[in-house]
């Protein structure tokens, strides 16, 4: 699914028929997020698809949170799911609604269905209805409430919301078909009794209308054409349409449902119960840690927004369970960030380098490109001088096989200077080397006539140690050691925290050139050699904090390999 002139797939196929028979004159989208949570990475092709189908076919898509179920639900979860979207670029036309303003309409219409025999009080509790709904090879058997008086069932109901009766003891449940080949529509629930007071309804309601309720009649009531949803709600399509035709002389539209297959992806939680056990529990620092597949924590990460819907449009549409490897993901973000972010010199883990034939004092302007792309960015100058800072890996006492960086003996080139020879080095009293002492060649200035000299060794980044800043790199690995099991609910809480990867963050204190302390919140930088990152929001004026964002390369083994 590409954006604008983009590729089709079998959903704007399906809607163009629709149009072109006269089903639907207008298309209207909705996105359904329930408040209980951030929105991850696994939301995003519904989100974008839902508003991106909208754009297409020149319509207008809603916002209409799913706000049913008060004991989980926050005014903070909505807020940033408002800006998660705005973040990728969309913004809800049709309008802001919540399933709670339908609270009214979804009790007046069970009310009719009690008259017309469509549902009934019932009084099973949740094991023995479990047990009655029988199996996928085993018909259920019916409620001995089921055929209880409409009048009976409708006071009971009633006295249901005047909170007569406590939770678990009755339950409102539709009359369709105990013995069903598909199990969702043995007689599925309606209402419950939940005592919770509601953020928006306050304790107006102590009886709560169920998704599978709700969801088609919110859609009706807001005149959507098609109702798109994940591959698990295919066998839920009936159910929609059966609420939808049962209550059709109280609604005004008759929506589509579609489905498509859901975003699975390696080495990533998507349930958000695990999620939002991760953060309670502290395992992480909040919903944004930039460890957690959350758009709010990948935002802070620095991934950009472009990169989410270019990847979405990569991966595209179709009816087909499948994985996709996180490689994808982060291969859609060096593409943005390849084209966009500005280029820095910057060591993580700093070794000093004394420039022995280098005069005390003497500095040199250094010019570099802001981007080797774009020279309509500009350049930026760095000084060099007699002491410098390399990165650790850059220098070994006794190189390995094939190794092509510093080691006595060998020369480098310094990016944008000089070709320095590595003489000796000195260590501290575990063995430790400290600090490695080299010969600069004053010919070999890049831009000179001895520049163009052959060496055998690779070109090193480096910060003058007079004129650079010290600032907080965080390097992130995965959460988990290993991959989630295909069913994610399954999984046991202890053996869930047994997973996590206590070395997904890694902190180091390096030295980066000024010109990342003045950026703003938010701005990515390529460290040569070294990634894309961010500047996160615990940046202070002494210390700037860059998030790594994603490597150079497309896999760890690329990168070691190159190196």
């Amino acid at each position: 699914m590409e954006e604008n002139n983009a590729r089709s797939n079998f959903i704007w196929d399906a809607i163009e028929k629709d149009l072109a028979d006269g089903r639907y004159t207008e298309i209207h989208t909705r996105f359904p997020p329930e408040p209980n949570g951030y929105m991850h990475i696994g939301h995003c092709k519904a989100l974008i698809m839902d508003f991106l189908t909208a754009e297409k076919f020149g319509g207008k898509c809603n916002l209409r949170f799913d706000d049913t179920n008060p004991a989980k639900e926050d005014t903070e979860y909505v807020e940033a799911i408002k800006r998660d979207i705005h973040w990728l670029g969309f913004h809800w036309t049709g309008g802001e609604f919540y399933a709670s303003d339908y609270y009214d309409k979804c009790y007046e219409i069970a009310e009719d269905w009690i008259r017309r025999g469509l549902a009934y009080v019932d009084e099973l509790s949740k094991d023995e209805m479990r047990e009655y709904r029988g199996t996928l090879t085993e018909p259920g058997k019916n409620s001995p409430w089921r055929d209880r008086p409409a009048e009976e069932s409708l006071d009971l109901f009633r006295r249901m919301k005047a909170g007569e009766f406590p939770e678990g003891t009755k339950t409102l449940r539709m009359k369709i078909d105990m013995a069903s080949p598909n199990i969702v529509m043995r007689d599925p629930a309606m209402y419950r009794i939940l005592y919770k007071e509601h953020w928006r309804t306050g304790n107006k309601w102590c009886i709560y209308p169920m998704y599978d309720f709700s969801h088609p009649i919110g859609d009706a009531l807001e005149g959507i054409s098609h109702s798109m949803c994940s591959l698990e709600y295919e066998i839920h399509r009936p159910l929609y349409d059966w609420v939808v035709e049962k209550s059709a002389h109280m609604l005004p539209a008759r929506p589509r449902q579609i489905e498509f297959s859901r975003l699975n992806m390696t080495g990533t939680v998507m349930s958000k119960r695990y999620l939002r056990q991760l953060v309670e529990g502290n395992y992480v620092a909040g919903w944004d840690d930039p460890r957690m597949p959350t758009l709010s924590a990948m935002r802070r990460r620095g991934y950009p927004a472009m990169a989410i819907r270019n990847f979405v449009s990569t991966i595209g549409m179709s009816k087909a369970d499948s994985t996709v490897d996180y490689a994808v993901l982060e291969h859609c973000v060096r593409d943005v960030l390849g084209d966009t972010s500005l280029r820095a010199m910057a060591v993580l883990r700093p070794l000093k380098v004394v420039l022995t034939n280098w005069p005390e004092g003497e500095t040199k302007t250094v010019t570099l490109e802001n981007h080797p792309d774009h020279p309509e960015l500009g350049t930026h100058e760095i000084s060099f001088g007699r002491e410098l800072y390399i990165e650790q890996d850059d220098f070994m006492e006794v190189p390995v096989k094939k190794y092509q960086r510093m080691f006595p003996g060998n020369e480098v080139r310094l990016k944008g200077a000089y070709i320095v020879r590595c003489d000796d080095c000195v260590k501290d009293a575990e063995g430790n080397v400290t600090e490695v002492h080299c010969t600069v060649d004053l010919d070999s200035f890049s831009g000179s006539a001895g520049a163009d000299r052959k060496i055998k060794g690779k070109t090193l980044h480096w910060v003058s140690a007079q004129d650079c800043i010290p600032f907080e790199a965080r390097l992130y690995e995965p959460l988990l050691n290993d991959e989630m099991p295909e069913d994610e609910e399954e999984t046991d809480r202890k053996d869930f925290i047994s997973r996590l990867n206590p070395d997904s963050l890694q902190v180091c204190r390096g030295y980066a050139e000024k010109i990342i302390a003045d950026a703003e919140t938010g701005t990515s930088f390529q460290f040569l050699r070294t990634g894309y990152f961010c500047k996160d929001p615990d940046s202070t004026a002494d210390l700037p904090v860059y998030n790594r964002t994603v490597g150079l390369r497309d896999t760890f083994a690329k990168q070691t390999a190159a190196n």
